[in-house]
């Protein structure tokens, strides 16, 4: 059976700043899509990280289906208007226009979407980030797909090791997609030096070579590049098919015990650690630190399972203490060097002015 995954993620209103909806907010969200269970589509969850609400719809109707983006897009603005009324913070700060246009992408909510043919057992892990940006998934992708330390798969099993498809999205080149295709293990290096680079360069899907078959699709919105001024940082999703043909759930996750750096952090304009976060998580610290969630699910014919906490385990607990520590090192360069990003990256910040100020005060 065809079936298509979709989710969909927006900041639409927070309590207490950047910390979490509300529970009336995320009520609001879901009431308004229970009206089309079982006609637009098959079934759908709906979850909070940090203080985005992300929606997973299961439905029949291919990729980029322009009712599907719509009712996510009426489910936000009936949060917007739940946020307005509650007085939320950010009440609808990531829809960023007037009106729905044909399909959410390039109107601010991330999105990531594949049509897949299911399996007898079909298993799958949705990633929601929040307070960073699509390139904290290059790492853990490149890991979990390219390297026998985190995939075991790659030597033990003779489809995953002959290799996957990386798809890599020029997040820059703002005029049309610019896209390079990759291939695993021959042009590994060659994906390595475009993922060094997570603003630039960001993975939007991953193919297995044996099949055909996609295994990854993650959402390349860069905010700024659509508004023009910080309103938010991107805030990532992300679908990934497991076992069979494709890594172990497990050899998925690993690469998250890292708790690789990240941008994000405190106004989108740092460096931090990327915490692997349980489901329904808060912001706190600096804004931060920057969090990821995963929601393990099995799809049949349609139907999602209720959710797996992937990271509400003991071993995380103590990833997470590691992420703190982490955190706190960093965050005790403040604004100096690596622990703010880059210029280029600020470029939509207050810090422009103040540059521009100074200028004129400079003597040769």
């Amino acid at each position: 059976m065809k079936t298509t995954l979709s989710v969909i993620k927006a900041d639409v209103g927070s309590i207490a700043g950047h910390i979490k909806p509300s529970e009336a907010l995320v009520e609001s969200v879901k009431d308004c899509i229970e009206r089309e269970l079982g006609k637009l589509i098959t079934d759908y969850y709906v979850s909070s990280t940090g203080d985005d609400v992300a929606i997973l719809f299961s439905h029949t109707h291919g990729e980029g289906c322009e009712e599907l983006h719509k009712l996510a897009w009426d489910a936000f603005i009936c949060g917007t208007e739940k946020a307005k009324e509650q007085g939320l913070y950010g009440a609808g700060q990531d829809l960023l226009a007037d009106a729905f246009s044909g399909n959410v992408k390039g109107l601010g909510p991330a999105v990531a979407e594949m049509e897949i043919e299911e399996r007898k057992a079909e298993p799958f892990v949705l990633f929601t980030a929040d307070k960073t940006d699509p390139g904290a998934y290059n790492l853990p992708l490149y890991l979990g797909f390219a390297d026998p330390m985190h995939c075991s798969g790659l030597v033990l099993s003779p489809k995953i090791s002959q290799g996957f498809k990386f798809v890599i999205l020029d997040v820059e080149h703002t005029e049309a997609d610019r896209i390079i295709e990759l291939h695993t293990p021959e042009e590994a290096y060659d994906i390595a030096a475009l993922l060094r680079d997570n603003e630039r360069f960001v993975v939007s899907a991953v193919y297995s070579r044996a099949t055909g078959q996609q295994a990854v699709a993650a959402s390349t919105t860069r905010l700024h590049n659509i508004a023009g001024a910080y309103v938010g940082k991107d805030d990532p999703v992300m679908l990934v098919r497991c076992q069979g043909d494709f890594p172990a759930t497990g050899e998925i996750l690993s690469p998250y015990s890292i708790g690789h750096y990240v941008a994000g952090f405190m106004r989108g304009s740092h460096t931090g650690p990327l915490m692997p976060a349980k489901l329904g998580c808060t912001i706190s610290f600096f804004d931060g630190p920057p969090v990821v969630s995963a929601a393990g699910f099995c799809i049949h014919n349609g139907k999602l399972t209720e959710p797996v906490d992937c990271f509400d385990h003991p071993y995380w607990d103590h990833i997470r203490e590691k992420v703190s520590r982490k955190a706190f090192e960093i965050r005790e360069q403040g604004f100096s060097g690596p622990a703010m990003l880059h210029y280029s990256e600020l470029e939509y910040g207050g810090i422009v002015e103040t540059m521009k100020r100074l200028e004129s005060k400079f003597s040769c």
